[in-house]
């Protein structure tokens, strides 16, 4: 397939005004000040790059000496982990450091929660205490007209979290902060996988929810904001017209 072929791929991208704004500025100092959507390519393409020419682990002299010393503590302590002092020091000593990305592969895997993703997966949790609390606050006869306005919907307003696989990085982001920094404590003790793609349908959620939210400073969600926002869950080509 020819580099011209792969170009008519298409994929929409939504970005915050402030990497949107790094994006321009970014764009405006190349020589032919390319358009967004080639910047975009661009920078993708020399992050994919560097990523893949910097995966080589790496130890200081101080680091080796640490990581000795701290495996004959554990040997003569008679300690048992999930490390292993024999192995980290014939890695040192031979100079082996691409087996600890083989043998630790959950510690040395060179991914980093993105700021971006970070913000969305908080807007997103923000919006869904607004739902459920707003919700259960809500007299029996608004309910049922959520139940029927915003149906299939409005039967269940709870947050089910993020695909668990197409959308780990979001799931994960979702777990540490509500079950490790305690935030967003409602949550707390769900599965957080939807197993199903979700991040589009919170998208078109939060669409609706964010010019809400400013409003909403010492009250809660409304049944009529309610159905609004439950009703954009569903895919607009799905939509009776």
């Amino acid at each position: 397939m020819s580099a011209a072929q792969v170009r008519t791929e298409r994929f929409e991208m939504r970005l915050d005004p402030a990497i949107l704004d790094k994006l321009d500025s970014w764009r405006s100092n190349q020589d032919d000040v390319p358009s967004r959507s080639e910047a975009v390519r661009r920078l993708v393409e020399a992050g994919l790059a560097a990523k893949g020419a910097d995966r080589r682990i790496t130890l200081s002299d101080g680091e080796k000496l640490l990581i000795i010393m701290l495996g004959e503590m554990f040997k003569q302590l008679k300690l048992k982990g999930d490390v292993d002092p024999a192995f980290l020091e014939e890695v040192i000593y031979g100079g082996h450091y691409w087996a600890l990305g083989w043998g630790y592969s959950g510690l040395f895997h060179g991914h980093e929660d993105s700021d971006s993703v970070v913000s969305e997966v908080v807007d997103i949790l923000d919006m869904w205490s607004f739902l459920e609390r707003g919700f259960n606050a809500l007299s029996k006869k608004d309910k049922e007209r959520v139940v029927a306005e915003a149906e299939p919907f409005g039967e269940y307003v709870n947050f089910t979290g993020f695909d668990g696989n197409g959308e780990a990085e979001y799931n994960g982001v979702a777990r540490v902060l509500i079950n490790q920094l305690g935030r967003f404590t409602d949550f707390k003790g769900r599965e957080l996988n939807s197993h199903m793609p979700s991040l589009d349908m919170h998208n078109r959620m939060l669409l609706v929810f964010e010019p809400l939210r400013k409003n909403l400073i010492g009250r809660d969600l409304n049944a009529e904001e309610i159905i609004q926002i439950l009703q954009a869950k569903l895919h607009p080509s799905k939509r009776k017209m």
